[in-house]
């Protein structure tokens, strides 16, 4: 298996401990707030990011395992392929979560939108910009009929292993 070397800039602090109950995605977070503390020496790379409301962050599922290419995801009972979810065990073990940019202080990011893990490393960050995504409409497979519960749903242990 080929290799990337990936250097974690950061680490994420959120009211979430463990992986049981947090909630599955930033917009059922969407108010819940957390800190990106940035390291020292990465600290410069963040000039001219408070312009923007919201950040994409590029981070590690660091307490997954393992993974199977089969899983049951948290909004349904069936069996899925693991590339058709957001399910947190993954081959490369990275998330990607948009969140609202409050504000910058030093090399804290003040973020609201949370959804990670306290202590999750994170690999990168990005401004989101809205027109450099699709403006057509978009289809979302297995998810079309149950998306609408992501804002009342939390982790359970499923994912634990």
């Amino acid at each position: 298996m080929e290799q990337v070397k990936i250097n974690t800039i950061s680490v994420v602090h959120s009211p979430f401990k463990e992986r049981k109950g947090t909630l599955i995605q930033p917009t059922a977070a969407k108010d819940v707030k957390g800190t990106i503390e940035i390291k020292k020496e990465f600290k410069e790379g963040l000039c001219d990011l408070n312009g923007f409301s919201h950040i994409v962050v590029l981070f590690g599922f660091h307490l997954s395992e393992s993974y199977k290419l089969k899983v049951i995801p948290f909004l349904d009972d069936k069996p899925r392929g693991l590339f058709s979810t957001r399910a947190p065990n993954r081959p490369s073990q990275i998330g990607l979560s948009i969140v609202r940019l409050d504000k910058i202080e030093g090399s804290a990011l003040h973020i609201t939108g949370v959804d990670m893990l306290d202590g999750t490393p994170v690999l990168d960050i990005k401004p989101y910009i809205p027109t450099l995504n699709p403006d057509e409409p978009v289809r979302i497979g297995w998810l079309t009929d149950v998306h609408k519960d992501f804002n009342h749903k939390k982790a359970d242990d499923r994912m634990t292993k």
